[in-house]
């Protein structure tokens, strides 16, 4: 680790006549120096002072820090600095993230005339923005005395930079200042008129053209400010407040947009623009306290710090994709908590019905298991294979949801997003009993799908294997296979780590479905496929109308389960090529292949070892299917619905008082009249 210089070698080295490079290399150093070791601000503070006082003791240093200062401040310009420093340059989401990727991976150069890069390397951490908003009025005076003297001698260049108090004149502060307010302005100007946002806005926001009329209120304060020596004028006050009401109108006109959004589909493109938009409207406003406000220099301070946390979240990838697929996931989450709510049963008919449902769901399986063997013995290769099974499975998947039929483990990942909207409701005291409730009847479903699909899809294997003994000569699968698959589901082995990505996997099927309706619903696809002439042409006005109704109620649902399908299939094909060794394990399709093993070894089944680690198996892989992706999707409903501060003790305290108290309301519903009728209206 390097030695940080003392300050006599500090002021000692500094050079106004060196290279470019080296003024910067000067610049980076003397603020490590004020930085310490970075925890400590009043240590900090008083460095700043320390070096004040050197300079005042030492006028051969001061004389040299000023025209270096000098010489600085003609090199770069402070006005791109102040108007578009942290906002990205290009409008759309991918190419923002490419650029943050650069930014974060690429180091700059201090070899450069451009404030904004320069900036990003000398006031780069954290702690600048701490230390920066706790000088003093005292300090702060002490610094613009220092940066403004000689001011007039270098025809205002040193005050480029620094707020003049003096009322008799407009400094080139604020001259820069009045600069970079009418580059942010026309910016937001161009960004309330882009199509995009333009379409979106309510009709009152549009009628009002707030963006139209902004330009000339920005110019009619300059006018103002330039003719006006005092700051309290009338004049300057109408054209300041003027301007304010004009952002403000800019501001409600562009968040109505959000309400188009959240009726017609989430864009995250749309989001990132509208973030930019109101975030340089705050900057206006920054700007504008900068150059009204009766503290310029407690401003200007305040000022850089933001920009310093400005500069770190532009280079923050993550802070990119949560800001701006928030909306997106409370998207996702909302139609999962409505899908979700088909999938509790809450009455002995409903129950009933689950079984019945999901009993459908696992005589499908059997056949989807079947299949799985007969891709087996093709001899594909590893992509093909996988995309064969992906196929078989997503096949399987589609039809058992057009049969409004269930699979046990598609429920979590929709149910979680119910439960977790549930939690913004325990505001009374009595509501954690009744979310106690939901949360039997929430376990009692899961039972019941999983209790359904194993019931019928190891009868539904016996069978199809039986059949293929007495139709070819042979069962399903031959015994070494048989002992394959017994090894393969050995819960000694991998299985639970195989079982928990299955369940990673039950959670991004979700995101998919969520993203897929978002997306068709964005771009009106069903609207097209309605009124467009080409298709009403080709499938007839009837046709289509039937058809852009099905895909509108239907689409989240095939979505699900076609990616489900899918990567159940190719996902362990991928792996393959990275010597993964990954497989799946969900716990329907497991049940049906030990079904089959047994229909091959007959009662000697029960000799092998394996046998016995594989049923226990079943219960693991069940519980970490449906454990993950539970997990997975309320955390993200809980952040997507801004829930916080529950009693999660006091919640899992309930939970526990109610299993020991009656413990068969988790696994069986109790006698009561049925209040309704249960429809498993999204299947699968």
């Amino acid at each position: 680790m390097a030695v940080k210089p003392d300050l006599s070698e500090l002021l000692d080295t500094l050079d106004p006549q060196a290279d470019l490079a080296q003024r910067h290399l000067w610049l980076i150093t003397l603020l490590d120096w004020v930085r310490g070791n970075g925890d400590s601000v009043p240590r900090t503070l008083n460095r700043i002072n320390l070096l004040l006082d050197a300079l005042q003791q030492r006028p051969e240093a001061r004389a040299r820090l000023q025209a270096w200062w000098q010489k600085l401040l003609g090199t770069v310009d402070a006005t791109a600095l102040l108007a578009d420093y942290g906002f990205s340059s290009r409008s759309a989401f991918a190419s923002e993230l490419t650029e943050r990727i650069r930014l974060k991976w690429l180091p700059g150069t201090p070899e450069t005339a451009d404030a904004a890069s320069l900036f990003s390397i000398v006031l780069c951490d954290k702690f600048d923005a701490q230390w920066l908003n706790a000088l003093d009025d005292a300090t702060l005076a002490r610094l613009a005395s220092l940066l403004q003297a000689n001011c007039d001698d270098v025809n205002g260049g040193v005050c480029a930079w620094v707020p003049q108090t003096g009322p008799s004149r407009v400094s080139p502060w604020q001259a820069t200042l009045l600069e970079a307010l009418t580059f942010c302005t026309s910016q937001i100007r161009a960004n309330g008129f882009s199509p995009e946002l333009r379409l979106r806005m309510s009709t009152p926001a549009r009628e009002m053209a707030p963006f139209h009329a902004l330009d000339n209120d920005m110019t009619a304060l300059q006018a103002a400010f330039l003719a006006e020596p005092t700051r309290h004028s009338p004049e300057r006050q109408a054209a300041l407040q003027l301007v304010m009401n004009r952002l403000e109108a800019c501001r409600h006109a562009a968040a109505s947009v959000y309400t188009h959004l959240d009726s017609n589909g989430i864009s995250v493109n749309l989001v990132f623009q509208l973030r930019q938009l109101r975030s340089r409207v705050l900057r206006v406003r920054a700007l504008l306290d900068c150059l009204m406000s009766e503290q310029p220099q407690r401003h200007t301070t305040q000022l850089l710090a933001h920009l310093v946390q400005v500069g770190l979240a532009r280079r923050s990838v993550r802070a990119l994709i949560a800001a701006n697929s928030s909306m997106l996931a409370a998207k996702v989450a909302e139609r999962s908590s409505e899908s979700g709510a088909h999938y509790i049963t809450r009455t002995r008919a409903q129950y009933f019905q689950m079984l019945r449902n999901a009993a459908g769901g696992g005589a499908v399986i059997s056949l989807t298991t079947a299949l799985k063997f007969a891709i087996a013995t093709l001899g594909l290769t590893a992509f093909w294979g996988g995309f064969m099974d992906g196929l078989n499975y997503a096949s399987s998947f589609v039809l058992i949801y057009l049969l409004h039929w269930t699979v046990a483990t598609k429920q979590p990942a929709m149910t979680a997003p119910a439960m977790a909207a549930k939690l913004k409701e325990l505001g009374a005291p009595e509501a954690v009993e009744g979310f106690v409730d939901e949360v039997a009847h929430l376990v009692r479903s899961q039972v019941a799908a999983i209790v359904g699909n194993l019931a019928l899809v190891v009868p539904g294997v016996l069978l199809l294997s039986g059949a293929l003994w007495f139709s070819l000569g042979a069962p399903m699968i031959d015994s070494d296979k048989a002992v394959a698959v017994l090894d393969s589901l050995d819960l000694r082995g991998p299985t639970a780590l195989f079982a928990a990505v299955t369940g990673i996997l039950l959670f991004a099927a979700s995101i998919i479905a969520g993203w897929v309706e978002n997306w068709f619903v964005l771009h009106r696809l069903d609207s097209a496929i309605r009124y467009n002439p080409r298709m009403t042409a080709l499938l007839g006005q009837a046709r289509a109308d039937r058809w852009a109704g099905f895909m509108r109620r239907h689409i989240a649902g095939l979505a699900s389960n076609i990616s489900l399908g899918f990567m159940l299939g190719l996902v362990p094909a991928f792996a393959a090529f990275f010597g993964l060794g990954l497989e799946v394990r969900h716990v329907t399709l497991a049940t049906g292949q030990i079904a089959a093993a047994a229909a091959s070894l007959g009662t000697d089944i029960f000799q092998h070892p394996a046998i016995w680690w594989a049923l226990l198996s079943i219960g693991a892989i069940g519980l970490l299917n449906l454990g993950v992706s539970f997990y997975l999707a309320f955390r993200l409903a809980l952040r997507a619905h801004n829930v916080s501060g529950v009693e999660r003790k006091h919640i899992r305290q309930a939970i526990r008082l109610r299993f020991r108290q009656r413990w068969s309301s988790f696994f069986w519903p109790a006698t009561e009249p049925a209040k309704a009728t249960f429809e498993t209206t999204h299947g699968g």
